[in-house]
C-alpha cells in the first residue's frame, strides 16, 4: 500500500482536527441552560431599550427646560423690536392723516361761509322741505334774517366749490318740482289754484305744502314773505319764480300764459284718455 506524500507545507493538525470535528457530533444544550441563555438575551435587550428611553427622556427635559429659555429669551428681542417699528410707523401714518383732515378742516373753517340770495334761498328752503316730509324749520331761527345755510345745505357751506354746488342745487330743485304751491289747507283761494293744477294733469306732479298745519309754520310763513315779497299765502312758484296773486293766476290760466311757463320749467300735460289706453 503506497504511503501519502507529505511535504512540509502540509498542515498536519488542520486535517487532524478537521477528521475529529467531523468524527465528533454536537450536543444539544441541556432545557435548563437554553432557558436561561434566552432568558439573559431577552434581559439584554430590556436594558438597552431602557437605556435608550432615559436617555431620550433626559434630552427632552434639557431642550425643554434649558434650553428653550435662552431661545425665547433670544427671539423675544427681535419680535418686539419689529413689533415696535411697525407700530410706530402706523402711529407716524395715523398722525400723518389727522393731520392732513385736521388741516382739511382749519382751512375750510377760516373760510367765510356761503352767502345765498333771496333766491337760492327759496331754493335752498324748498328743496330741504320737498326732500323729506319730517323736516322742519327750527323755531329758533328768525325768519326775518337770512336762514343759516348749514340748515338747510347737505354739503360743506364753507368749501372751495361751496357757490358751485349752490347753483346745482337750484337747478336741481327747480327740475324736479317745476310747480310748486306754498299753501292754506283751509283756504278757499288755495283750493282754487290746487284744482286748477290738478286739471291740466302734469308730470311731474305739483308738490304743494300746506303751511298752516305745519309745526314750523310760525317761522316759515313770515320767511315766505320775506323771501317771495309777497303778503300772503298761497304762494305758486313756477320754474322758481312766484307768480304772484290770484288775480295774477287766474288771468294766465284764461290766456294760456300758465300752462306755456309750465311747460318751459320742465312739466307737461298728460293726456288721461291715452294713459287709460296704453
Amino acid at each position: 500500500m503506497p504511503l501519502p506524500r507529505i511535504t512540509s507545507r502540509t498542515p498536519l493538525r488542520e486535517s487532524s482536527s478537521s477528521s475529529l470535528e467531523k468524527a465528533q457530533p454536537t450536543l444539544p444544550l441541556p432545557p435548563a441552560l437554553s432557558f436561561m441563555a434566552v432568558k439573559n438575551a431577552r434581559k439584554t435587550r430590556s436594558r438597552a431599550a431602557l437605556l435608550v428611553f432615559l436617555s431620550l427622556v433626559f434630552i427632552s427635559s434639557y431642550i425643554f427646560f434649558v434650553q428653550r429659555p435662552a431661545l425665547s429669551t433670544s427671539i423675544v428681542p427681535h419680535r418686539t423690536a419689529a413689533a415696535s417699528s411697525l407700530a410706530e410707523a402706523l402711529d407716524a401714518m395715523r398722525n400723518s392723516h389727522l393731520a392732513s383732515g385736521a388741516g382739511l378742516r382749519k382751512s375750510s373753517s377760516n373760510r367765510p361761509q356761503v352767502q345765498l340770495t333771496s333766491e337760492q334761498e327759496l331754493a335752498a328752503v324748498s328743496s330741504f322741505l320737498a326732500s323729506l316730509a319730517a323736516n322742519v324749520i327750527p323755531s329758533s331761527v328768525d325768519p326775518s334774517k337770512p336762514i343759516d345755510p348749514q340748515l338747510v345745505l347737505e354739503f360743506d357751506t364753507r368749501g372751495s366749490r361751496a357757490n358751485e354746488e349752490v347753483e346745482v342745487m337750484v337747478e336741481d330743485v327747480w327740475s324736479r318740482n317745476p310747480v310748486f304751491l306754498y299753501s292754506k289747507l283751509y283756504s278757499p283761494i288755495s283750493r282754487e289754484i290746487k284744482a286748477t293744477l290738478l286739471s291740466m294733469n302734469l308730470y311731474p306732479a305739483p308738490t304743494i305744502i300746506d303751511v298752516d298745519i305745519r309745526p314750523d309754520a310760525d317761522v316759515l310763513k313770515p320767511m315766505l314773505m320775506r323771501l317771495t315779497s309777497l303778503s300772503d299765502l298761497p304762494i305758486l312758484i313756477i320754474g322758481g319764480k312766484p307768480v304772484g296773486s290770484i288775480t295774477e293766476v287766474r288771468e294766465m290760466a284764461e290766456t294760456g300764459e300758465l300752462q306755456r311757463r309750465i311747460r318751459e320749467a320742465g312739466a307737461v300735460t298728460v293726456d288721461k284718455r291715452k294713459k287709460n289706453k296704453k
